[in-house]
């Protein structure tokens, strides 16, 4: 199964290019799908294409998600 995940854009690197933060991991991603993405904002990755833009609060709420379903998962 493949997640998106939501991270923070850190710098771009070239025409839709961009480093993407997620979880302390840095992450090459194409920004192509859309438009006029930028260093700070907080975006979707899927398969290292950037699929959509999130708040601080969405991209928290899914973190904390994904967090929760991995220990769930770890402790059985």
């Amino acid at each position: 199964m493949c997640l998106a995940v939501p991270g923070k854009v850190i710098s771009s690197e070239g025409p839709d290019k961009v480093v993407v933060d997620v979880k302390g991991n840095r992450i090459a991603a194409w920004s192509g799908l859309v438009e006029n993405v930028k260093p700070g904002e907080f975006v979707l990755v899927h398969a290292g294409c950037i699929i959509g833009r999130l708040d601080e609060e969405e991209a928290g709420d899914i973190l904390g998600l994904l967090d929760h379903a991995l220990s769930s998962t770890l402790s059985s």
